[in-house]
Protein backbone atom coordinates (compact mmCIF):
# COMPACT_ATOMS: atom_id res chain seq x y z
CA UNK A 1 0.00 0.00 0.00
CA UNK A 2 2.90 2.39 0.88
CA UNK A 3 4.04 1.51 -2.61
CA UNK A 4 0.62 2.37 -4.27
CA UNK A 5 0.62 5.30 -2.39
CA UNK A 6 3.84 6.47 -3.69
CA UNK A 7 3.59 6.07 -6.71
CA UNK A 8 0.15 7.88 -7.05
CA UNK A 9 1.70 11.19 -4.67
CA UNK A 10 4.20 11.09 -7.70
CA UNK A 11 2.09 10.88 -10.51
CA UNK A 12 0.09 14.01 -8.55
CA UNK A 13 2.98 15.99 -8.64
CA UNK A 14 3.95 15.08 -12.00
CA UNK A 15 0.61 16.60 -13.21
CA UNK A 16 0.63 19.49 -11.23
CA UNK A 17 3.77 20.41 -12.62
CA UNK A 18 2.32 19.59 -16.31
CA UNK A 19 -0.31 21.91 -15.42
CA UNK A 20 1.51 24.31 -14.06
CA UNK A 21 3.98 24.38 -17.84
CA UNK A 22 0.74 24.42 -19.60
CA UNK A 23 -0.36 27.68 -17.26
CA UNK A 24 3.35 29.22 -17.75
CA UNK A 25 2.95 28.49 -21.97
CA UNK A 26 -0.49 30.34 -21.84
CA UNK A 27 0.27 33.17 -19.71
CA UNK A 28 3.81 33.74 -22.41
CA UNK A 29 1.26 33.35 -25.22
CA UNK A 30 -0.89 35.94 -23.86
CA UNK A 31 1.76 38.42 -23.45
CA UNK A 32 3.37 37.69 -26.57
CA UNK A 33 0.37 38.67 -27.99
CA UNK A 34 -0.49 41.88 -26.49
CA UNK A 35 2.58 42.73 -27.47
CA UNK A 36 2.17 41.45 -31.23
CA UNK A 37 -0.99 43.91 -30.62
CA UNK A 38 0.79 46.99 -28.98
CA UNK A 39 3.49 47.18 -32.41
CA UNK A 40 0.60 46.55 -34.51
CA UNK A 41 -1.68 49.81 -33.46
CA UNK A 42 1.71 51.51 -33.05
CA UNK A 43 2.31 50.58 -36.75
CA UNK A 44 -1.31 51.45 -37.57
CA UNK A 45 -0.92 55.62 -35.43
CA UNK A 46 2.26 56.22 -37.71
CA UNK A 47 1.13 55.25 -40.78
CA UNK A 48 -1.93 57.20 -40.56
CA UNK A 49 0.16 60.15 -39.40
CA UNK A 50 2.40 59.63 -42.45
CA UNK A 51 -0.40 59.67 -44.72
CA UNK A 52 -1.89 62.78 -43.02
CA UNK A 53 1.40 64.78 -43.46
CA UNK A 54 1.22 63.31 -46.99
CA UNK A 55 -2.13 64.83 -47.69
CA UNK A 56 -1.48 68.39 -45.61
CA UNK A 57 1.69 68.78 -47.82
CA UNK A 58 -0.07 67.69 -51.24
CA UNK A 59 -2.97 70.05 -49.60
CA UNK A 60 -0.44 72.88 -49.59
CA UNK A 61 1.22 72.30 -52.62
CA UNK A 62 -2.03 72.58 -54.25
CA UNK A 63 -3.11 76.13 -52.40
CA UNK A 64 0.69 77.74 -53.17
CA UNK A 65 -0.38 76.51 -57.40
CA UNK A 66 -3.71 77.58 -56.95
CA UNK A 67 -2.60 81.32 -55.50
CA UNK A 68 0.28 81.61 -58.10
CA UNK A 69 -2.29 81.23 -61.03
CA UNK A 70 -4.84 83.79 -60.06
CA UNK A 71 -1.67 86.15 -59.26
CA UNK A 72 -0.77 85.50 -62.97
CA UNK A 73 -4.32 85.58 -64.01
CA UNK A 74 -4.87 88.65 -61.84
CA UNK A 75 -1.72 90.47 -63.50
CA UNK A 76 -1.92 89.39 -66.79
CA UNK A 77 -5.30 88.13 -67.69
CA UNK A 78 -5.72 91.15 -69.68
CA UNK A 79 -3.05 90.79 -71.99
CA UNK A 80 -4.37 89.63 -74.97
CA UNK A 81 -7.09 92.36 -74.50
CA UNK A 82 -4.34 95.28 -74.10
CA UNK A 83 -2.30 93.64 -76.94
CA UNK A 84 -5.84 94.32 -78.83
CA UNK A 85 -6.04 97.88 -77.94
CA UNK A 86 -2.83 98.88 -79.42
CA UNK A 87 -4.19 98.74 -82.51
CA UNK A 88 -6.61 102.45 -81.34
CA UNK A 89 -2.96 103.63 -80.55
CA UNK A 90 -1.52 102.75 -84.06
CA UNK A 91 -4.30 103.81 -86.18
CA UNK A 92 -4.73 107.36 -84.33
CA UNK A 93 -1.12 108.02 -85.39
CA UNK A 94 -1.48 106.72 -89.05
CA UNK A 95 -4.89 109.18 -89.20
CA UNK A 96 -2.47 111.67 -88.06
CA UNK A 97 0.37 111.37 -90.37
CA UNK A 98 -2.63 111.08 -93.23
CA UNK A 99 -3.93 114.35 -92.31
CA UNK A 100 -0.69 115.65 -92.10
CA UNK A 101 0.51 114.83 -95.57
CA UNK A 102 -2.90 115.89 -97.15
CA UNK A 103 -2.05 119.30 -99.28
CA UNK A 104 -5.67 120.73 -99.04
CA UNK A 105 -5.33 120.25 -95.53
CA UNK A 106 -2.18 121.39 -95.04
CA UNK A 107 -1.99 125.28 -93.01
CA UNK A 108 -5.38 125.02 -92.71
CA UNK A 109 -7.59 125.58 -89.31
CA UNK A 110 -9.81 122.61 -89.68
CA UNK A 111 -6.16 120.40 -89.91
CA UNK A 112 -5.17 122.04 -86.56
CA UNK A 113 -8.22 120.98 -85.09
CA UNK A 114 -8.53 117.77 -85.78
CA UNK A 115 -4.95 117.08 -84.88
CA UNK A 116 -5.21 118.75 -81.54
CA UNK A 117 -8.31 116.18 -81.16
CA UNK A 118 -6.23 113.31 -82.28
CA UNK A 119 -3.44 114.00 -79.74
CA UNK A 120 -6.03 114.47 -77.04
CA UNK A 121 -6.93 111.21 -77.81
CA UNK A 122 -4.07 109.95 -77.70
CA UNK A 123 -2.60 111.10 -74.31
CA UNK A 124 -5.80 109.83 -73.05
CA UNK A 125 -5.11 106.70 -74.00
CA UNK A 126 -1.85 106.20 -72.67
CA UNK A 127 -3.04 107.61 -69.42
CA UNK A 128 -5.90 104.83 -69.32
CA UNK A 129 -2.67 102.30 -70.44
CA UNK A 130 -0.07 103.80 -67.39
CA UNK A 131 -2.99 103.53 -65.11
CA UNK A 132 -3.05 99.91 -65.63
CA UNK A 133 0.89 99.38 -66.00
CA UNK A 134 0.80 99.57 -69.75
CA UNK A 135 3.88 101.64 -70.84
CA UNK A 136 5.41 102.83 -74.23
CA UNK A 137 9.01 101.84 -74.87
CA UNK A 138 11.23 104.32 -74.79
CA UNK A 139 13.61 103.61 -77.44
CA UNK A 140 15.31 106.84 -79.70
CA UNK A 141 18.99 107.54 -79.26
CA UNK A 142 19.34 104.12 -77.02
CA UNK A 143 21.38 100.79 -77.56
CA UNK A 144 19.34 98.66 -79.52
CA UNK A 145 17.73 95.39 -76.79
CA UNK A 146 16.41 92.32 -78.58
CA UNK A 147 14.58 91.91 -75.56
CA UNK A 148 12.07 95.14 -76.01
CA UNK A 149 13.41 96.41 -79.67
CA UNK A 150 12.74 94.66 -83.11
CA UNK A 151 15.57 96.33 -86.06
CA UNK A 152 13.96 96.97 -89.00
CA UNK A 153 15.84 98.48 -91.05
CA UNK A 154 19.79 100.09 -91.06
CA UNK A 155 20.29 103.85 -91.85
CA UNK A 156 23.56 105.53 -92.71
CA UNK A 157 24.55 107.84 -89.72
CA UNK A 158 28.29 108.39 -88.72
CA UNK A 159 27.14 110.56 -86.12
CA UNK A 160 25.65 107.83 -83.90
CA UNK A 161 27.31 104.68 -82.96
CA UNK A 162 26.32 101.62 -84.87
CA UNK A 163 23.54 99.58 -83.24
CA UNK A 164 22.26 102.83 -81.94
CA UNK A 165 17.98 102.96 -82.88
CA UNK A 166 17.29 106.55 -84.54
CA UNK A 167 14.22 106.55 -86.05
CA UNK A 168 10.68 104.81 -84.13
CA UNK A 169 8.47 102.68 -86.97
CA UNK A 170 5.83 101.86 -84.24
CA UNK A 171 5.46 102.22 -80.71
CA UNK A 172 6.38 99.12 -78.47
CA UNK A 173 4.52 98.50 -74.83
CA UNK A 174 5.39 96.71 -71.43
CA UNK A 175 2.58 95.34 -69.23
CA UNK A 176 3.71 95.37 -65.47
CA UNK A 177 7.92 95.33 -67.00
CA UNK A 178 6.57 92.13 -68.96
CA UNK A 179 7.16 92.93 -73.04
CA UNK A 180 3.78 93.27 -74.67
CA UNK A 181 4.74 94.19 -77.85
CA UNK A 182 8.40 94.83 -79.56
CA UNK A 183 9.06 99.00 -80.52
CA UNK A 184 9.42 98.41 -84.99
CA UNK A 185 12.82 100.83 -85.03
CA UNK A 186 15.87 101.77 -87.49
CA UNK A 187 19.11 101.75 -86.48
CA UNK A 188 22.34 103.37 -87.37
CA UNK A 189 25.26 101.84 -89.45
CA UNK A 190 28.61 103.59 -90.40
CA UNK A 191 28.45 105.62 -93.94
CA UNK A 192 30.00 103.42 -96.50
CA UNK A 193 32.93 105.12 -98.63
CA UNK A 194 33.34 104.33 -102.16
CA UNK A 195 36.54 101.87 -101.56
CA UNK A 196 34.12 99.82 -98.93
CA UNK A 197 31.58 99.64 -102.01
CA UNK A 198 33.85 98.98 -104.47
CA UNK A 199 35.72 95.67 -102.63
CA UNK A 200 31.95 94.70 -101.73
CA UNK A 201 30.85 94.81 -105.36
CA UNK A 202 33.91 92.77 -106.26
CA UNK A 203 33.29 89.94 -103.57
CA UNK A 204 29.47 89.93 -105.03
CA UNK A 205 30.95 89.49 -108.80
CA UNK A 206 33.52 87.15 -107.53
CA UNK A 207 30.72 84.90 -105.49
CA UNK A 208 28.76 84.94 -108.85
Amino acid sequence: MDKEQEISDKNNLTMEAEVKTDDENHEETEKSTDKKEEISQEEKIKNLEDKLARTFAEMENQRRRFEKEKEDAYEYGGFSFAKEALSLIDNLARSKQVLENDNKLKSTEALNKILEHLDIINKDLISIFSKNEIKPIECLNKKLDPNFHQAMMEIEDDQKEPGTIIQEIQKGFTIKERLLRPSLVGVSKKTKNKDQETDENQENKENN
